[in-house]
């Protein structure tokens, strides 16, 4: 039987283009998203055949929500081959403001806790086969702090941690625990940013290299190397001339004021 990807956040952007790559490369796909339609759609576009996908609808923020639909497709298509936990949000914050503590608890929601509870029902059974990826997608700016992105650099940090401490408890079962850190991708989340965004990459050039790292079993990778040359610079940076150095540079947008 053809090997099984089990992606969140498969919708658009990073995850759609990622469902690509491992479709390309002769994968079944189980993709969840909360906007099922629109997957639908995107199947369906492209005539993929309907034994090869199963679509599952699922709040990544709730973790019932995403437990249940992880157990949906060990029922449905069997123990996945990889699993990437790419769904995640991207939003500004500031801590002055009482309603921003509210999206730092849901960024955290989804983009820790959800992630933990994707993982979650499919350990125990690919430790049991003794083969499986479990993808981590973080972010360079898990690295170092960015003024205004608080919640948003916190819970990447927290992404690459937590899968540094996973990959040290499953170390010897034959289960690998790949972390991501993409640097911009041109993505509809991206393109709302409102400073200047270095070597910017295509969703489709980031799934290619993405896949070659998954496949490789690796620990880490920044996506492209050129951000993770620049993130390390950052973190060599003494504490007062990094903050010179952000200084006035624009925020992400919040969800309220300015």
């Amino acid at each position: 039987m053809r090997k099984l990807v089990f992606i969140t956040g498969a919708s658009s952007g990073i995850g759609q283009a990622l469902a690509m790559r491992f479709h390309q490369a002769g994968y079944r796909l189980a993709l969840v998203a909360r906007r099922t339609k629109e997957v639908e759609l995107w199947c369906k576009a492209l005539g993929l055949c309907v034994d090869s996908y199963q679509i599952y609808s699922a709040n990544v923020a709730d973790i019932d929500s995403i437990v249940t639909a992880g157990q949906a497709c060990l029922s449905a298509q069997g123990v996945p081959d990889v699993v990437v936990a790419n769904a995640g949000i991207s939003v500004g914050m500031d801590t002055a403001d009482r309603a921003d503590l509210e999206v730092m608890a849901q960024t955290l929601a989804i983009n820790n806790i959800g992630l933990a509870a994707t993982f979650h029902p499919f350990i125990d059974t690919m430790t049991r086969r003794g083969t499986g990826r479990l993808v981590g997608i973080a972010s360079v700016a898990g690295i170092r702090g960015l003024p205004g992105h608080g919640a948003y650099c916190a819970s990447k940090a927290g992404v690459i941690s937590y899968c540094e401490s996973l990959r040290g408890e499953l170390r010897g079962s034959g289960v690998k625990v790949v972390c991501l850190s993409p640097g911009y991708i041109d993505t509809p989340l991206t393109r709302q940013n409102r400073y200047a965004m270095p070597f910017l990459m295509r969703a489709e050039d980031f799934a290619e290299r993405a896949y070659q790292a998954i496949e490789a079993g690796v620990s880490y990778r920044v996506i492209p190397w050129q951000m993770g040359v620049v993130a390390k610079l950052l973190r060599l940076l003494p504490d007062g001339l990094f903050d010179r150095l952000l200084a006035g540079r624009p925020r992400k947008h919040r969800r309220t004021g300015n």
